[in-house]
């Protein structure tokens, strides 16, 4: 993957996750396996590079991409993967019909579950937030409504940036299937949100379908 855009690949330790949904007042515990995290959101130039499609409605290289579906972002992890000689993630991946499989055995690019995504984004921390929030994220406060470029904020403790603010990150899972029906997990809070909004903690929702124009992805492959 072309490290020079600014989306090398990090190793992230197995860990123990615990969820929460204030909507539901629910908690569950995950355990993590090892695996790679994308140092930062993907970016335009890295999209652009696979896809040969800049949607983004701000622009610039080094911008995250945003505008993007689930469905694009999926499709995306395939295309990368194809690239790079690797078995694809997604071997059924068919918008039409809304089916989708995740082979877990493949060793190409995917999203990660919205466990892997928290315990990625607390890096062994259990507050709300890795770091102070003007130090680590781009959010309503201090982005000036605008994009940033990825890397420009304090990583965190396993060299992960942006985890928080600047784009929320697409996630493989279903939101609450028996409420939302297909509506996938949104992480992180974008630059346009206000400080609770970027949490470690905090799920959002959007229709796999939707393009949103302060909503990205990063990628994620096995260890």
């Amino acid at each position: 993957m072309d490290a020079g855009a600014g989306n090398g690949m990090v190793a992230v330790p197995a860990g123990r996750v615990t969820l929460s949904d204030r909507r539901t007042r629910r908690s569950w515990a995950v355990e993590v396996a090892s695996f790679r995290m994308s140092a930062v959101p993907v970016t335009q130039a890295l999209y652009a590079e696979v896809t040969g499609r800049r949607p983004s409605a701000a622009r610039g290289d080094r911008l995250p991409v945003e505008g993007v579906s689930w469905w694009d972002a999926v499709r995306f992890c395939n295309a990368l993967s194809r690239r790079e000689g690797l078995m694809p993630a997604y071997p059924l991946c068919d918008e039409g019909t809304g089916a989708v499989e995740w082979d877990a055995c493949a060793d190409g690019y995917r999203l990660p579950t919205e466990a892997e995504w928290e315990h990625s984004c607390r890096a062994g921390t259990t507050g709300p937030r890795h770091g102070p929030l003007d130090e680590v994220a781009w959010y309503r406060g201090n982005s000036g409504e605008r994009l940033h470029p990825v890397g420009g904020k304090r990583p965190n403790a396993w060299g992960l940036y942006d985890m928080l603010g600047n784009v929320w990150d697409w996630c493989w899972d279903l939101y609450d299937p028996d409420v939302y029906g297909t509506y996938r997990v949104l992480r992180g809070g974008g630059w346009s949100d206000e400080h609770w909004s970027c949490r470690a903690s905090v799920r959002r929702r959007s229709h796999p379908t939707f393009r949103i124009d302060d909503v990205g992805f990063r990628i994620a492959r096995p260890a």
